[in-house]
């Protein structure tokens, strides 16, 4: 499943928008990648590229909720941390098997690509609105 980014991922602000951007289109890689059938290490790579901007995404967005004294800090880091645990459990999943499997390109749609939307639509629009009601 391929995410476009557009309105409806768009927080309002510009930093995180852009981070967003930039983590859309390495998911973007890897889903494309797996959809080519390219080989094992291929694959890996991307998914350690992701997990690797996802580090520096989610460090620089909690940095901001602390900077803001987000309400909902613990509750999104958790969120988070989870992400993190599932995108572990691809690489594991994907190092046991010859290469991206179809069931391994549905875990990466519903772990990765359906969650990183619905977490942009809730819980980081949340944040934008929180800071906005700050100013």
């Amino acid at each position: 499943m391929k995410i476009v980014f557009d309105e409806s991922l768009r927080t309002g602000n510009e930093r995180i928008d852009s981070e967003h951007q930039e983590l859309i289109d390495r998911v973007n890689k890897l889903v494309e990648s797996c959809e080519k059938g390219t080989e094992k290490m291929t694959a890996i790579k991307t998914l350690d590229f992701l997990m690797d901007y996802t580090e520096f995404h989610f460090a620089d967005e909690e940095k901001l909720q602390k900077e803001v004294g987000y309400d909902k800090f613990d509750q999104h880091h958790q969120m988070h941390e989870d992400f993190k645990k599932s995108v572990g459990e691809l690489h594991e999943m994907l190092e046991e098997e010859e290469g991206p499997t179809d069931a391994f390109v549905q875990a990466v749609n519903k772990n990765i690509s359906e969650w990183l939307v619905n977490h942009i639509q809730g819980w980081d629009k949340a944040i934008a609105d929180f800071i906005r009601a700050k100013q």
